[in-house]
């Protein structure tokens, strides 16, 4: 969709959407607050767009950030909120900063003009009517970046319908396919049917879709962090995804720490070890599938190791 027909579009859903916001209904929770009357709904957010930070992000899937880095917005709050959560402080603990729309159209714009390869949106979801109308005034002043919609996987598959021909890239989590497991740690025993019912639509709709702004960005990378003592978990979504969704390319992470309240929860207290590693890896290389692996490292990094090169390659 060029930046004219985006325009056009998004100001045909904006009203929908802005709706919502009176009994929120972004994202599955539903959990219903009036959030223009500043009512603070289950992602922990109310009216107020609210802003952690935001960069050049060297440190995603090479496709992503590309040679020049992934222009990553990082927004507070999130509608899933894991005990294990990775990034708590913005997404559980609320930090973050206040940030009016023209700011945010302002941020986009220079994170384009640093030379981002993209324009990468994490964990967007609840504050959709809010990034939608400054990606409208963005579009409207230049902005040419391809979006990336950054979520956690947690989603409704009519607001994934909705904003779909506005997204260029979808990055996914795909945390659970045990509804226990998922009800466990993130309470949402919906999620493995909800992220199945995702990854299906966007297999069937993104993969024919002919978009000039992707580039070479994958139309979907699922992302997979591997817990410790869950280790059939993570092998019976690689084997679903295998099964169900064999051209995404799928980005796998050891990169797991016990933070948050995951002290809590017994088998989630330690990072992971070498065998549970080695495990996900050898079961990799028996499906041949196309993404990337991080390497087993004990540091909190974000590396992207290539298990087998996807055949989209890495953008200009």
């Amino acid at each position: 969709m060029t930046p004219n027909k985006k325009i056009k579009y998004i100001e045909k859903i904006y009203p929908e959407l802005l709706k919502n916001l009176e009994s929120c209904r972004l994202c599955p929770r539903n959990c219903q607050a009036n959030r223009i009357k500043n009512e603070k709904g289950y992602c922990g957010q109310n009216k107020d767009l609210k802003i952690y930070n935001s960069f050049l992000h060297f440190g995603e899937e090479p496709p992503i950030s590309g040679k020049r880095g992934s222009g990553t917005i990082f927004f507070s709050g999130c509608g899933l909120r894991c005990v294990y959560c990775q990034n708590y402080q913005f997404s559980q603990l609320d930090n973050g900063r206040v940030t009016e729309e023209a700011e945010l159209v302002k941020i986009m714009l220079n994170l384009e003009k640093k030379g981002a390869q993209n324009l990468n949106l994490v964990t967007p979801t609840h504050f959709l009517p809010q990034i939608l109308k400054a990606l409208k005034t963005a579009l409207e002043k230049g902005l040419k970046l391809p979006i990336v919609y950054n979520s956690s996987g947690y989603e409704k598959k009519g607001i994934v319908e909705k904003i779909a021909p506005t997204i260029d890239s979808w990055l996914l989590d795909f945390k659970y396919l045990n509804s226990k497991t998922a009800e466990k740690h993130s309470n949402s025993p919906r999620y493995p049917n909800l992220i199945k019912k995702i990854v299906s639509y966007l297999y069937n709709h993104e993969n024919g879709q002919n978009r000039p702004n992707r580039g070479q960005i994958p139309p979907i990378i699922i992302r997979h962090l591997i817990l410790p003592n869950h280790i059939q978990e993570s092998i019976a979504i690689l084997n679903w995804i295998n099964k169900n969704s064999p051209k995404i390319p799928i980005s796998m992470m050891s990169q797991y720490q016990p933070y948050f309240k995951a002290k809590h929860y017994q088998p989630i207290k330690r990072p992971l070890n070498q065998k549970e590693y080695n495990q996900i890896k050898q079961l990799i290389e028996e499906l041949n599938l196309n993404g990337w692996l991080q390497e087993f490292i004990t540091q909190k990094e974000m590396a992207g190791v290539y298990f087998k090169e996807d055949k989209t390659g890495l953008p200009d």
